[in-house]
């Protein structure tokens, strides 16, 4: 359930119906189910597996592995890191949002209101401001909530919350769809979502989305399922864990694709507008289009509530699972009880999430994020692959996964990660580099990018490469 918290998260909610709605509806789910199949289901039992057989965080695990490789587990955890300093700040908008939703404070214009009234949002990505203290307050009870959790171990801690976060969340999606699917115009925009477009499966870039949409939603290659899966007893059931986490993420985001888009042709028939130009992806929609899509249901009071409950519920199970990537590979390479590394782990994160609580606090997430998957996890992801598929005896993971798990894994999960996987990524990654300079992204200033995006990559790769140099505590290196 926690692995299950760390993958639903809120790209489910905001980016899974765009990415269906925007590459020909039903017939993405063909692409994206065969991406889950080559790609997805392989890397998380592989992840499952080295973090059951090494038993120890990601750096742990890959020193394990091979002495030569602990960097790549430190720049997995640095990419978590980086993620949880913003992640939280979105927590915190979904907190504020929460307590509007009960009177739908957000006025008639959401738009002018989050980017005007709520962000106090600057001119500029290189123009920061002060800090927006309604956000500050938030942001700072995600991160009391995130030391609370953690700060109380793994059982009482991660095993509790999740035992609760998931269950509520699953019933919130339920309730709210089955209200959502029942409203006048829902029909519409439910054929506007699955209506097949049988010819953009011909296209490259579709199956590149969709193996795009797999890898980043199932918290895969940035430490995450590692560090998990070293907390299984000896003898769990590692195969079907990995397939079940998959699948349960998956279904939720075709949960949450029929509930966005069942709201927004109901939104679509009272405005008398086509449901294109409702319809988006990202914050946008969380924060402007379902508050204003709110304003026009039936029992706003009771279902805008629930809906950024939710948001904030999706947000912090994540949330919990990035940080907890982090703490566990504090304690075990500097060898501090788990309470002073999580104490520690959330002052210093909470000093680095204040830039993002700025006037400009929107630029730098837009940015940040951007980078921090398209260059960070996707060649994290490639080098990770590479090296368990090829310098590694991946064989020897097999066995191992095999011989604890109800059903095994047969040659097509090695054929996966051997061939089909570092094709896709390699494909992704270099395509990536090459938009990145042919076309900077968001049209913002290339100092802001190289401040904002490049660095931070940058910085993240040359600290892994630190700790792998520096000497471990224990004499080795």
């Amino acid at each position: 359930m926690a692995a299950v918290g760390s993958a639903v998260g809120l790209g489910n909610i905001w980016r899974f119906p765009y990415m269906v709605y925007d590459n020909g509806g039903g017939a993405f789910l063909i692409p994206y189910l065969f991406a889950l199949l080559t790609a997805g289901i392989p890397i998380i039992i592989m992840e499952f597996g080295i973090g059951h057989k090494y038993k120890g965080a990601a750096p742990e695990t890959f020193l394990g592995m091979s002495r030569k490789w602990e960097w790549l587990g430190w720049w997995q955890v640095l990419i978590s890191f980086v993620i949880s300093v913003y992640y939280v700040v979105i927590i915190g908008w979904g907190i504020n949002y929460t307590l509007m939703a009960f009177h739908q404070g957000w006025g008639a214009d959401t738009k002018t209101f989050f980017f005007s009234h709520f962000l106090h949002l600057s001119d500029s990505a290189l123009h920061l401001g002060g800090i927006v203290w309604p956000i500050f307050i938030s942001a700072a009870v995600a991160w009391l909530i995130t030391w609370l959790v953690l700060f109380s171990g793994v059982k009482k801690g991660i095993e509790l919350a999740n035992k609760i976060f998931m269950p509520m969340l699953f019933i919130i999606i339920l309730i709210i769809l089955a209200r959502a699917i029942t409203l006048d115009g829902a029909i519409k925009g439910l054929n506007y979502l699955f209506k097949p477009d049988f010819s953009k499966i011909l296209d490259p870039k579709v199956w590149v989305a969709a193996y795009g949409q797999i890898f980043f939603t199932l918290s895969i290659c940035f430490a995450i399922m590692i560090t998990y899966s070293s907390y299984l007893p000896d003898d769990a059931d590692v195969n079907n864990n990995g397939m079940m986490t998959a699948f349960l993420n998956c279904g939720f985001s075709m949960l949450a694709g029929i509930m966005i888009f069942a709201v927004l042709g109901y939104m679509s028939l009272k405005q008398g507008v086509p449901i294109k130009d409702v319809a988006g992806a990202g914050v946008g929609l969380a924060f402007v289009t379902i508050p204003k899509a709110i304003n026009l249901l039936p029992a706003a009071w009771l279902f805008g509530p629930l809906f950024f409950v939710s948001i904030v519920v999706a947000g912090l199970s994540s949330m919990i699972s990035i940080s907890e990537a982090c703490c566990a590979a504090v304690v075990d390479r500097f060898s501090l009880s788990r309470r002073v590394a999580v104490t520690g782990y959330i002052v210093v994160g909470f000093l680095a999430s204040l830039l993002f609580m700025t006037n400009g606090g929107l630029y730098l997430i837009d940015i940040t994020d951007h980078f921090i998957n398209n260059f960070g996890i996707v060649f994290a992801g490639l080098v990770e692959v590479i090296f368990v598929g090829w310098l590694f005896r991946l064989e020897s993971i097999r066995e191992h996964i095999n011989a604890i798990s109800d059903f095994s894994v047969g040659r097509w999960w090695s054929l996966c990660l051997k061939v089909v996987t570092p094709l896709v990524l390699g494909y992704m990654a270099v395509d990536n580099f090459i938009e990145a300079i042919e076309k900077p992204y968001g049209k913002y200033p290339a100092s802001a990018l190289a401040i904002y995006g490049w660095a931070v990559v940058g910085v993240v790769l040359a600290g892994a490469v630190i700790f792998q140099l520096a000497r471990r505590t224990d004499g080795r290196r």
